[in-house]
């Protein structure tokens, strides 16, 4: 009888603790309709860039962030191909200029530019507008040249 009555207890309460938990599931805090009328941004093509030497701490941080939220999802910070190629070496190879306009304007990038219509062609996916801000990119080059080794 005990035995019944505290298994009745334990799961009424357990029932009780996550009634408030699909409450908060059944509203987001963003509705799809308010995603759907976001507008795209793009960038201007970018010409010159000045870059830190040191590199800014602070700037590799959020780089990191922004890193962190969305573009591990597709990169990697070694020469590993996922989705999108590895980051390992981008510095080196193509200019910050490039760099930033392949994040911030992918369509410019793919319509004019023979390296970004190669990459498509070797990784099959288009790269997603992430609607990154310039000072944004800013920051992610920041992250891929610390990457690369620069101090």
């Amino acid at each position: 009888m005990k035995t019944s009555l505290l298994t009745i207890a334990i799961v009424t309460l357990t029932l009780w603790g996550c009634g408030g938990a699909s409450q908060r599931a059944e509203k987001p805090e963003t509705s799809d309709s308010v995603l759907q009328q976001q507008e795209e941004v793009h960038g201007t093509e970018v010409k010159e860039i000045a870059l830190t030497n040191p590199l800014s701490q602070p700037m590799v941080d959020e780089g990191q962030k922004i890193y962190d939220m969305k573009c591990s999802s597709c990169h990697r910070l070694t020469d590993e191909r996922l989705v999108g190629p590895g980051w390992l070496g981008v510095t080196k190879r193509r200019k910050p200029t490039w760099i930033i306009n392949m994040i911030t304007n992918v369509d410019m990038m793919l319509e004019k530019d023979t390296e970004a219509q190669k990459l498509l062609e070797q990784c099959l996916v288009r790269m997603p507008n992430q609607n990154i801000t310039e000072k944004d990119a800013r920051s992610i080059l920041e992250l891929m040249r610390k990457n690369d080794g620069e101090k």
